[in-house]
C-alpha cells in the first residue's frame, strides 16, 4: 500500500475523486454528479449502468477529450463504450486485482441489490482501492478483508436503514461516510445520523459535496 497520503472529495449522490500524488481516480461519476467530477482524472471505475452511477454521454465526453484517460467497469457498461475506445475501457469482474493511476484496486460483487422481486436483478461490482476505501456500488457488498473507509449507500429504493446499520456492522470500518445520498433530505439526514452513529459501532460521518478528507 502506497504510504503517501490519500485525499476523498465526496460529489454528488455516489461518486468519489481519489487523489494522491497528483495523481487522481474517479469512481461512479453518474448523471446526478457534477460536470467536474471527471475534470484531471487518469482513471475511472463504474460499478454498474444505472444512469445514477454511469452517464454514458459524460464519459464518451471525457474519453474523447483525454487520449490518456482509462476506464475500468463491468461487461455490461465496457461493451457500451469498448469498440469506440479500444485498449482503454478495461473489463473487470469479482476477484480481479488491477492498478489504475497508481491506485491498486481489488474487485469484490457480483449482484446489485434487490429493487423488487418483480425487478430483474443486474450486475454490480464494488471496488476496494489500495485496500482501504471501498466502494460497493448499489449492494451490500462484504468484503473478504479489512476496511478502513466505507463508502456507505445510505438512501436507495434497494434498501432501508435496518439493513445499512447492519452492513456497516458487518463490515466493521475504521469510519463510514455516506454515498448514495442525493435523494435524502436535509430533514431526514440528522435521523439517518444518529441512528448510524449511535449503532453502527464506527465513525459515521458525510461529507457536503465538494468537501474532501484526508485518509
Amino acid at each position: 500500500m502506497n504510504a503517501s497520503p490519500l485525499t476523498l472529495t465526496k460529489k454528488t449522490h455516489s461518486c468519489v475523486r481519489l487523489e494522491r500524488d497528483g495523481r487522481t481516480l474517479v469512481i461512479d461519476p453518474g448523471g446526478f454528479t457534477e460536470d467536474d467530477a471527471v475534470a484531471g482524472a487518469e482513471a475511472i471505475l463504474v460499478t454498474h449502468e444505472h444512469p445514477d452511477h454511469f452517464d454514458e454521454t459524460r464519459l464518451r465526453a471525457a474519453l474523447e477529450a483525454d487520449p490518456g484517460l482509462r476506464l475500468w467497469t463491468l461487461r455490461s457498461v465496457a461493451e457500451r463504450l469498448s469498440t469506440a475506445f479500444p485498449g482503454r475501457v478495461h473489463t473487470v469482474g469479482h476477484g480481479d486485482t488491477f492498478d489504475a493511476a497508481g491506485f491498486d484496486v481489488q474487485v469484490h460483487g457480483e449482484l446489485h441489490a434487490v429493487i423488487h422481486p418483480d425487478i430483474p436483478r443486474i450486475t454490480n461490482i464494488g471496488f476496494l482501492v489500495d485496500g482501504s476505501v471501498f466502494h460497493p456500488g448499489d449492494a451490500l457488498t462484504v468484503p473478504d478483508r479489512p476496511v478502513d473507509t466505507l463508502m456507505l449507500p445510505v438512501m436507495a429504493p434497494w434498501n432501508k436503514i435496518s439493513e445499512v446499520i447492519d452492513y456497516v456492522r458487518e463490515v466493521k470500518p475504521r469510519r463510514a461516510i455516506d454515498i448514495h445520498d442525493a435523494l435524502l433530505t436535509d430533514l431526514a439526514r440528522p435521523i439517518y445520523d444518529t441512528q448510524i452513529g449511535s449503532l453502527g459501532g464506527t465513525d459515521h460521518g458525510r461529507l457536503t459535496p465538494g468537501d474532501a478528507t484526508r485518509l
